[in-house]
Parts: structure tokens; C-alpha cells; sequence
């Protein structure tokens, strides 16, 4: 059974409000570093997977992910779990 979810103007404005507050955070610096987040690319190299592996990872929630505009990064902790 599918729920529908109405999404109210009061919604969307949070919701742009705290897209605003990321992208403000990023530009600064303070959300996604080097050291702490890789992109997708990155993750691949250090698992050895194929971005098809990587997308079921992501789908299965074996790995979480944060996007920003068209870009999915990863916690380089999370992936340190991963690899034991």
C-alpha cells in the first residue's frame, strides 16, 4: 500500500531554507572536505567495485551517501567499516 505525501509551501520553503544552509556550508568549507568525504569515483578505487556495485550499495543502504547537486559522496568512515 502506497501513503501519498502532500507537500505544503511552508515544506518547501524548510526544505530551501536548509538546501541554502549546505550550499552556504560547503562554500565555506565546513561540510564536505578531502579528508572526511570522497566522491563516488574515489570510493570505487579504494573498494575496488564497480560503480554498478557502488549503486547497489547505495540502494541497500550498505553504504550511506549525501548529495549535493549532482555529486554523491561518502563518509570516509563509513567506507573504513566497510573494508573491516
Amino acid at each position: 500500500m502506497q501513503t501519498i505525501s502532500i507537500l505544503t509551501k511552508e515544506d518547501l520553503l524548510d526544505f530551501k531554507k536548509e538546501l541554502f544552509k549546505e550550499i552556504l556550508e560547503l562554500l565555506n568549507g565546513n561540510k564536505i572536505n578531502q579528508e572526511e568525504w570522497l566522491k563516488s569515483s574515489e570510493v570505487q578505487k579504494l573498494l575496488k567495485i564497480s560503480a554498478g556495485t557502488l549503486q547497489n550499495y547505495r540502494i541497500n543502504g550498505t553504504l550511506s551517501f549525501k548529495k549535493v547537486g549532482g555529486t554523491l559522496y561518502y563518509r570516509y568512515q563509513d567506507i573504513a567499516k566497510l573494508l573491516g
